[in-house]
């Protein structure tokens, strides 16, 4: 199964690349993980249109295929424990269909992006920012995966 990351936002702070460099390096080779990285739509300062993540949202849709398993990461998804992850990552895999998770850009998702998504992941319900969120996001996905091989990365 390929697993890979869609991410809006092409110039990230390198703490950022480094932190999320570190954490796929550790995913196993069977994952082929990818992060695709999708620049920024302009916007105005006073722009109030959702031009921008539209926009965004055409180029995430051009880049999924149609038999890919969508999860969007979003503040209205629902929330998961470390353990619970584990388990709803072991389903999506068992699911046969390669895995595409997405973060969407300051503005959050197209109507387009959210309707295509198969299911939608909250990772808190604090306000991250983008760089931050594939850190995090990066992070439990390791977690995760330590959780079903028995590694001993999570402690409780």
């Amino acid at each position: 199964m390929h697993i890979r990351l869609i991410a809006v936002g092409d110039r990230q702070p390198s703490w950022v690349d480094e932190a999320v460099d570190i954490y796929i390096g550790r995913y196993p080779r069977e994952w082929k993980f990818r992060l695709d990285s999708i620049a920024t739509a302009r916007r105005g300062k006073s722009d109030k249109s959702n031009n921008a993540r539209e926009a965004e949202g055409e180029q995430i849709l051009n880049k999924l295929g149609s038999n890919e398993q969508v999860v969007l990461l979003d503040e209205r998804g629902k929330q998961m424990t470390s353990r619970k992850l584990a388990k709803r990552l072991s389903d999506w895999q068992s699911d046969g269909r390669d895995l595409c998770f997405i973060i969407g850009g300051p503005d959050g998702v197209s109507s387009a992006c959210r309707e295509r998504a198969d299911s939608t992941w909250s990772l808190s319900d604090l306000t991250l920012p983008h760089g931050l969120a594939r850190v995090l996001f990066a992070e439990q996905l390791y977690r995760a995966w330590s959780l079903q091989s028995g590694h001993p990365y999570h402690r409780e």
